[in-house]
This record gives structure tokens, sequence and C-alpha cells, in this order.
């Protein structure tokens, strides 16, 4: 057993030992023959690195050539253009050269020329002195003297000429201006559109009957005295059949009176509760009214850039009235015919257009404050920042101040042309004729007055005074008196001429 474990030790140590020896034989032949691989590819990578360096130095010798050539084409073109601009510098010299020539040639004929001129100066001089002192010796007169008598001369015939050219032109002037000024004015009527007539206050409400005034009336006056207390007006109920008249010195709460109660009379519903109802929708209404009517009129002038509050102000001019015409329509009329006169004049379109539509603007408010519509109206335009052509405007409209701006003057005669056109404006027949009587007796209250008659509607006051108390002088100053007091005492639209007539008369009997 020994001998075999033995055996087979030895077999596996030979075998490990002729395995080696195998491996090693086999070994050395690969690296023998991986040696002699590298060995041939060393020898062709320097064949190729010989065959590419041939072939890189042939081509940096054909470019170097090629650049060669280049450089040459490029310098014989360099000398070509300096030969050609040298030859072209030469020919520039050579005609400089003549030129300076010429120059100078032409610098001594000037030189030649201004010494003759120089010469023929002193010789006129002198020929004009001798001359003056000819002159001198035979009129007697220095030549400082003859230059006074001439200016003076000369001084009388501009003065006169002058003076005719001035009066034709002052005279041309007027003509031409009175003849532009109607056409403005005629213009400015035409082109706006009267849509509307003078409008009566509505102050009566229509009963379908009698019996429903004992309803507004309600049991022991309840009902009429809640309308009264909610919408701060009078009802007036007598014996006109089936009416009712309110009356308030405020437009707003009278529109607001007028709807509350029809609305009243159409439900049939009326008592206290219900009456407060009614009254707080018509405020709404109104107030809503109010506020659309100041928006349409802005957006149909274009002005849009007025401050809310003035077109709420603005649209209370809707149930406002003077001499039956709607403020807020002779608002509007009278910012159209402040444009399109503007317009014609050269001014600004715009703003005349802005101070005609706002002129009115404290009538809106007058009844709620002591004070003159034009104040108010002034305030609220200074407070809400109003252009001061504006603000002028409105202050001046009445002449209650200095015109400043030329829009002033254009809303001026506007308010004047909306009021005065035939239809915008109508009284009652009491008041017209207390207007009447009112002009006659303050004309007949001056000493030296024989009639006195009211014309032509109240535009006209037609004096007739004693020949031997007035004198011609004195018309004057009694037309200024007469017309001063009827501006202090009176109210009425448009103007007023006072015309006064003095006639002497000779009367003799032929028997």
């Amino acid at each position: 057993m020994f001998f075999i474990i033995l055996y087979y030790i030895i077999t596996i140590i030979l075998g490990i030992g002729i395995g080696y020896f195998i491996r090693k034989q086999s070994a050395e032949a690969k690296i023998g023959s991986a040696e002699s691989h590298a060995k041939n590819l060393i020898i062709d990578a320097e064949r190729q690195s010989e065959s590419v360096k041939k072939e890189a130095l042939l081509a940096a010798k054909e470019e170097i050539h090629k650049m060669r050539s280049e450089a040459e084409e490029e310098s014989k073109k360099r000398r070509e253009e300096n030969s050609e601009f040298e030859r072209r510098l030469a020919n520039k010299e050579d005609q400089l050269d003549k030129k300076a020539i010429n120059l100078e040639r032409k610098d001594q004929s000037l030189t030649d020329k201004l010494r003759l001129v120089e010469e023929k100066e002193n010789r006129a001089e002198e020929i004009l002195s001798e001359r003056i002192q000819e002159l001198e010796r035979i009129s007697g007169y220095s030549s400082q003297m003859a230059k006074e008598v001439l200016l003076e001369e000369l001084k009388h015939e501009v003065v006169h000429e002058s003076a005719s050219i001035i009066k034709e032109y002052e005279n041309k002037t007027k003509e031409e201006s009175e003849r532009i000024a109607r056409n403005v004015i005629a213009n400015a009527v035409q082109k706006v559109s009267a849509d509307y007539v003078a409008e009566l206050t509505v102050t009566t409400v229509s009963l379908p009957n009698d019996e429903m005034k004992g309803r507004i009336i309600g049991r022991e006056g309840r009902n009429i005295r809640a309308i009264e207390s909610l919408t701060g007006v009078d009802l007036i109920i007598d014996d006109t059949p089936e009416a009712v008249t309110i009356s308030s010195f405020d437009p707003v709460r009278r529109e607001v009176a007028r709807i509350a109660l029809e609305k009243l009379i159409t439900d049939g519903r009326i008592h206290p509760t219900r009456i407060e109802e009614v009254v707080e929708k018509a405020q709404i209404e109104v107030d809503r009214s109010i506020k659309e009517a100041g928006e349409d009129a802005v957006f149909e002038l274009g002005l849009h850039d007025i401050h809310p509050e003035i077109i709420k102000v603005l649209g209370r001019l809707k149930y406002r009235t003077s001499y039956g015409q709607n403020a807020l329509r002779h608002s509007i009329e009278v910012a159209r015919i402040s444009a399109l006169i503007a317009d014609q004049l050269g001014s600004d379109v715009r703003m005349a257009k802005r101070a005609g539509l706002l002129h009115d603007l404290g009538k809106a408010i007058d009844h709620e404050f002591e004070a003159t519509h034009v104040s108010l109206g002034v305030d609220l335009a200074k407070r809400y920042k109003e252009p001061d052509p504006v603000i002028n405007a409105i202050q001046s409209h009445h002449g209650d101040a200095e015109m400043i701006f030329l829009e002033s003057v254009i809303v001026q005669a506007a308010d004047a042309l909306s009021a005065a056109r035939p239809g915008a404006r109508r009284e009652t027949l009491q008041s017209y004729i207390k207007r009447l009587e009112t002009l006659e007796e303050i004309a007949n209250s001056f000493e030296g007055i024989e009639k006195a008659f009211a014309v032509q509607a109240g535009r006209e006051l037609r004096i007739v005074v004693k020949p031997e108390n007035i004198s011609e002088s004195e018309m004057i100053v009694l037309s200024r008196d007469i017309a001063k007091r009827i501006e202090h005492e009176m109210e009425y639209p448009g103007q007023i001429k006072v015309n006064i007539i003095r006639e002497t008369r000779a009367i003799e009997y032929a028997k």
C-alpha cells in the first residue's frame, strides 16, 4: 500500500514537472513569435512614417511654392498701383502749379482794379463835396439844416398818410370784423339743432276720479302728512277736478313726489307703510335718472374726463327750469354753440364746450344754499379741480367778474344766444305783464320823462323825454342810469334796449 501511494506521488510529481516543462517550451515559443510580430510591426510603421513624412514634405513644398507665387503676384499688383498713384500725384501737382499761377495773375488783376476803384471813389467824394458846397452856397442852407427841413416835411407827409391809411384800415377792419362776427354767430346758431321748446314745470298729477282725493288725504290726514314729510313737498288738494297740485321749491323733491304719487294712484294701496316704500323706490328711480342724465349729457358732448360728482350734480339740472327752459338742455345747447364759435375763432374747442356745459352748474343746488348759482358753480368747479378757463367762464357769464380767457367771452355769447332764441324760454302771462309794468315804472320814476313804453315783448324800453327838461347830452347819462337801475332791480332773459327819443316841435297856425 505504501508503495502504491509512493508510486502515485512520484507519478504526480513527474506529471507536474513534465507539464511545467511543456508549458515553458510553449510560452517561450509564443514569446518568440510575439517578438517577431512586434519587430514586423515596427518595421511597417517605420516604412509608413517615412512615406507620410515624404508626402508631408511634398505638400509643404507645394504650399510654400503656391504662397510664394501669390505673394509675388500681390507684390507686382501693389507696385503697379503705386506707380499709378504716383502718376496721378504728379498730374495733380502739375495742375495745382498751373492754378497757383492763374490765381497769382487774378490776384494781381484784382489789386489793380481795387486801386482804380479807390481812385474813382476818392474822385467822386471830391466832386460830391464840391457840389454840396455849391448847393449850400446857392440855397443858403447847410447840409444839416437841409436834412432837418427835409425830415420835417417828410414827417408831416408820413403822419398824414399813415393817419389816412390807419383810418381806412380801421373802417375796413370794423366792417370785416362785424361781418365775420355775424357769420360766426349765424353759423353757430344754424348748426345747433334746437330739438326742444320751452318746458313747463310739472306740478299737477291727474287723478282717475275725485274719490281718490280722499284716499290720498287718508284718515285724519295721515296719508297726506306721510307723503309731505317723506318727500318734503306740499300737496294742494282743492276744488280742481281730478287733479292734485304738488308745490315745492326743490325740483328733485317735486319729481320724487310726482312719481311716488302716480305709483300710489296706479297701485291703489295708499297707507303710510306703502307710501314709505313707494317714496323710497321713487327716490332711487330719480337718483338713477339724475345720474343717467348727467352721463348722457357728457357722452353726447364727448367730454369723458369730468369728475363723477360734477356729473351727478349736472344731472340734477334735468329737473331745473329757467323761464320754462330746461336747464340741462340749455347747458348742452350752450356747450354746442360755444364749441362752434371757438372752432370759428381758432380757440380751444374742448375747453369752450366744457365751460359751456358747466356754466349753470350752480343752478342744480341754488335752492339748498343761500348763495347765487354763479358762486355755487364756482365753488363746485374749484372743489373738483376744473381748469381755470372753466372756472372763469362760470364766474363771468353774468358779468360778475372780469372775463380773462377767450372761452369766457364765447360762453357768455353762447348763453345769451341760447336764452334769447325764439321759443327757448317762456313766462306766465302774469309775470310777463308784471315785467313790462316794472320796466315802465322804472322809466317814469326819472324826472323829465314824458312817456315810457315797453315794446317788443319787453326787449326794448322806448322813452320819450321832455325836450325843455332833458338836453341831448343829458340823454346819454339818462339812458345809462335807467339801464343800470333795470339791471339792479329786475331779472330777465337776454338784454333790454333803452331807447330815448327827444323831439322839439314848433307849431303855428296860418289864419
